[in-house]
This record gives C-alpha cells, structure tokens and sequence, in this order.
C-alpha cells in the first residue's frame, strides 16, 4: 500500500511518500516553503493588475501580499472561491478593494496577469520526486490544511472552538478528526480540498490535529500513560491532554503571543482540567475546551518548527519523531487516520 502525504501550514509543507513494503524511516520526505508563502512572493513580484482564480486556501503571508500590490495602485480581482482565502465574509473582503467575480466572467479577465491559488500542487510533488526515481502512483492521498470555519456572526476563534468541543464531546483518538470524503459545508478551506482532489477520494484532517496524531506514533510516547503533546507551528501552537491514548481537552494559541511562563501556566491548568475557553480567547489566542483532568503527567511531547521555546521551561519535554524525523508530525498522523480507517475511505 502507497501513501501520499502533504502537511500544509503557515511556512512550510511537509511531505511523505510512505510504502508499506518499506521502513516508514526509509519513506521520501520533503520539507519544502509553504505554498501561500510561494504565492505571496508570486504577487509581491508583479507589477501589473492581478486576476486571482483557483481555490480556497491558507491566507496569510497571500493576504499581505494582495493587500500591499492594491496600496500600489494595482487592481486585484478575484473569483469567489479564491478570495475566501482573504476572508470568508465576502462583503469583508470588498472592503479592501479586491473586486470579485464569478466563474462566468473568468473569460473577461484572461488577458491580465494569472495567479492560481491552491493548497497542494501535486504536480509540482511529484515532478519533484520523479527526480529521484520516485515512482508516485498512491492509493491512498492524505492532506492535512487548517480550516477555522466559518458561520456569519461568529468570530472564527469562537467557532473553531464550538466545533472542536462537538467532536470531542467524549475522550476521543485523534485520528477521529479525520474527514472522509466530505466534510461540513462551513469548513470551506477542507471542502476546498476536497474539491480539487475529489478523483483520488483524500483523508483530510485539520493539521493541528494531523500532529498531535502523529506525534502518538513516536516510540517512547507509546509506552506513556498520560501526557501534553504540543504541536509548536510558526503560526499556532495546539496543546491535547492524553490519558490511555485518547484527547482529554486541548488549548489552541498564536504562537508569538506564547511565552515559556504562559506555556507552563496553560499546560499545567489543561492537565487538571481548570483551563478555560474565556481566558485563552481573551489573551488573543483561540480558546480551550477540557472534558476532565488527567492529572500529573509524565512529559511534555513537543513538535512543530518552534518547539525550542518549551527549553526555556521548566517541564519535562520529549521531542516526538515519528518515521525518524520530528518535521514529519503530519504526514504520520495521517498514515495513521488512512491506516486505521482504509474500510471506510473505501
């Protein structure tokens, strides 16, 4: 069985080829820029109108980008999927002055200058691997992507959070908030995916959720009981509570609002079952939700690109490397959502 995996987030993707005939360890791995990272160096290098079309991805260093070429003086026009990258609120999104269209009016502006956005560029992957005699025929495709979700009236912090807290209205297996096929209509990021890639039937998972999965694969955290994982990404950091394999409550933070004296208050109050959505929304991050403490934990499990800040901490921290490799949290996470779950992808 072949697996294709992409780990998308803010600045890089992470990528696996994993053949079961074969050691993960062995599998082709690539750390490469993140693709709105690629596509906002696109924009910043035009110098001419813009006409944006594809699909819905992660916005970022593209919506700063988009938003410094029309202080240019630049036109930036955008069809509708595309701009949800900006913001899910269209009207929003008008208001800095990115006009939209929709898909029957693409042909009006095919003259202009093209950029397509999208979250995996599979073509580019393979093409990559290709040089390396990789062959990359899969049968299963996995990608993982953040998707805040979106529903009018509801700050996306706030609903990120209500649904985080309706899937894990019992202790639950990460691999859990793997999507199969489809997902629900307000997660338009996951749909985006799904749409481009719908010929191959791809697991998606959000990428937090991606990690934290993965970082379970890591010998040593096999023969723990209970503890912290925490996925530290350039943009968010998520911590889940464990006991006996499963998510207990989880804390979700913008990772440069995160300091080693936060980061020991908020796991500490995550293992005892005290911490709050309030408190971590109302300090600019996320939110929270704990269904019970687990109560005193052996380590802190540790990935993502900025997890060097928990050294200057006083807690116990193990750094997670599935497949022999700690930038590859995602891409096992979900070998092991499509692992376990190859009945109902099919």
């Amino acid at each position: 069985m072949k697996i294709l995996t992409v780990d998308v987030g803010v600045g890089t993707q992470d990528i696996m080829f994993y053949d079961s005939m074969q050691s993960i360890e062995n599998s082709p791995k690539l750390v490469m820029p993140s693709p709105t990272k690629i596509i906002a160096k696109r924009i910043k290098k035009s110098n001419e109108d813009l006409f944006i079309n594809g699909e819905t991805m992660g916005g970022g260093p593209i919506n700063r980008a988009i938003q410094e070429h029309l202080n240019k003086g630049y036109r930036v026009i955008m069809t509708e999927n595309a701009a949800r990258t900006v913001r899910d609120n269209l009207d929003y999104v008008k208001s800095f002055g990115i006009e939209i269209i929709t898909d029957d009016k693409i042909d009006e502006y095919k003259d202009l200058k093209t950029i397509e956005l999208k979250d995996v560029d599979l073509e580019a992957i393979n093409e990559s691997l290709s040089k390396f005699d990789v062959e990359t025929d899969f049968d299963y495709l996995g990608i993982a992507v953040q998707d805040h979700g979106y529903m009018e009236g509801i700050g996306d912090r706030n609903f990120r959070f209500m649904k985080i807290k309706e899937i894990l209205n019992k202790p639950k297996l990460p691999e859990e908030f793997a999507y199969f096929g489809n997902a629900p209509d307000y997660f338009t990021r996951i749909n985006a995916v799904f749409r481009m890639f719908k010929r191959y039937d791809p697991v998606v998972m959000d990428s937090k959720f991606a990690s934290v999965c993965g970082a379970t694969c890591d010998r040593y955290v096999k023969t723990l009981e209970k503890y912290i994982i925490m996925d530290i990404g350039n943009g968010h950091t998520l911590a889940a509570a464990f006991n006996k394999g499963k998510i207990y409550g989880v804390f979700e933070h913008h990772t440069r609002s995160l300091t080693p004296e936060k980061i020991e208050k908020y796991v500490n109050k995550l293992s005892n079952g005290t911490i709050t959505h309030e408190e971590i929304h109302d300090d600019h991050g996320h939110g929270a939700w704990s269904l019970a403490p687990i109560g005193e934990f052996k380590n802190v499990i540790a990935t993502g690109p900025r997890r060097k800040i928990l050294e200057e901490t006083d807690l116990n921290v193990h750094y997670a490397a599935p497949a022999g490799d700690v930038m590859m949290t995602g891409p096992a996470g979900l070998i092991k959502a499509i692992m376990l779950n190859k009945e109902e992808i099919k």
